[in-house]
């Protein structure tokens, strides 16, 4: 295995993270690291990062606190830098601190309601993320994001 070093936020280099294929934590790609891997705390959190569970019917409604938003993320040599959780809908559960996903604008607890145009609001975390790992490198999500109050 390698590591892949890339010019972090600030300049400065650092080893990449890589989530797994559920998503369920990163892992540090070598450098040095004994066993299989090892998993940031602020990326493999399992409980889940929502305040309350929201509804697709709340997701959608007219003049409701949700606006969308669109990203496009290039894809680099270890993934897309986010992890996707939940079920109909599903949710943004962590992002990379200075990977592709937060250079488009991705924050935790934004809502996917479609991926390369395919609307996914009634699909589970592992379709979508399946959706993502086998589409092209370039993936176009629009979110919905909690408006500020």
């Amino acid at each position: 295995m390698k590591a892949v070093a890339a010019a972090g936020c600030g300049g400065q280099e650092r080893a990449r993270l890589r989530s797994s294929s559920d998503g369920s934590r990163y892992s540090r790609r070598g450098v040095g690291l004994s066993g299989n891997s090892s998993s940031s705390p602020a990326l493999s959190n399992p409980k889940s990062v929502l305040k309350r569970p929201v509804s697709t019917e709340e997701l959608q409604t007219p003049g409701g606190p949700y606006i969308k938003k669109t990203f496009t993320i290039v894809g680099d040599a270890v993934g897309w830098g986010f992890v996707v959780r939940g079920s109909g809908p599903c949710h943004i559960q962590a992002v990379e601190r200075c990977g592709p996903a937060a250079a488009a604008g991705m924050k935790v607890c934004q809502f996917v309601v479609s991926v390369n145009g395919l609307n996914v609001l009634n699909l589970d975390y592992r379709t979508v993320s399946n959706l993502i790992l086998t589409g092209p490198r370039t993936v176009v999500m629009e979110v919905m994001e909690e408006t500020d109050h």
